[in-house]
């Protein structure tokens, strides 16, 4: 019998497990769509984010998989730390879920809120699945490897094609917030120049770089590690890269820290392909 290559071998378990999480966003997006044509009531959480029967409908189908497949693999959900759920050791590997990523832009009826779940490993974001269930859009990604997948009427896919970041255009497509705009991002985006300005939600901006479509993703207002964490594996599977304002590589599982709580992100830039050195 031929050996299998240590290489092929995490690849095959790369796969399982995107297969996993892409059949887990295919459900819960079901499950999101049926609350969003049928309307539901808004609540607001401590800090005053919305959350709605779709949130937590969503994240209740993802984790009861991940868990049934994965026992031994810590969750860190958004709706459950924020009912004060939360996970002691996290280990070296972890699950990072943001069930509805783009609650506002739900409960406004704009097509580009999202389904998030992402495999971190020492920190690096390696497998991650992002889907748009209103508009369609849905991309995947694993070390080597970013697609984009065409799901059909019965939340099946029906199709995928390889994607992958370009070279930086002149002058760059940025991709900005829609909800959360600060001056610091108007000011990073005048010293580019004339640079052509795309405005989305949720984490669809960190796969617009991945399929490149855009450039820069400048984000100097509050994110959590659940709201990057899949569409940051996704660019990077695609070559891509996110840091952190002074340059470092955007990491994952920060807690007990005295500055900040726990999973919470500093400013960062997210782009496609980046300068040589």
């Amino acid at each position: 019998m031929p050996r299998i290559s240590t290489k092929a071998a995490a690849e095959s378990d790369d796969t399982q497990i995107l297969a996993l999480l892409e059949g887990l966003a295919l459900e819960a997006g079901r499950e999101i769509m049926r609350v969003f044509e049928a309307g539901c009531a808004v609540e607001n959480k401590a800090d005053s984010s919305p959350v709605t029967e779709a949130d937590r409908g969503s994240e209740r189908i993802i984790l009861e998989g991940l868990r049934a497949r994965f026992p031994e693999i810590v969750c860190v959900a958004e709706e459950e730390t924020s009912a004060g759920i939360k996970p002691g050791e996290i280990g070296s590997e972890f699950f990072l879920v943001d069930p509805l990523d783009g609650t506002k832009e739900f409960v406004s009826r704009r097509a580009d809120f999202t389904v998030n779940i992402a495999l971190i490993r020492n920190g690096v974001p390696e497998i991650g699945v992002v889907f748009a269930p209103c508009s369609g859009r849905f991309f995947s990604g694993r070390p080597g490897l970013a697609e984009t997948l065409w799901v059909g009427e019965d939340y099946t896919v029906c199709a995928r094609q390889r994607v992958g970041v370009r070279e930086q255009a002149v002058p760059p497509t940025v991709v900005a917030s829609r909800s959360h705009n600060t001056p610091e991002t108007e000011d990073y985006i005048t010293r580019l120049g004339m640079a052509e300005i795309v405005s989305v939600g949720s984490s669809l901006k960190f796969c617009l770089l991945a399929a490149g479509e855009a450039d820069l993703y400048p984000r100097f207002s509050r994110t959590m590690e659940w709201d990057t964490a899949a569409g940051d594996a996704v660019l990077r599977a695609a070559g891509g890269m996110t840091r952190t304002v002074d340059g470092a590589p955007l990491t994952y599982g920060k807690r007990n820290r005295d500055d900040d709580v726990d999973f919470s992100n500093p400013f960062f830039i997210a782009r496609g392909r980046e300068p040589a050195a």
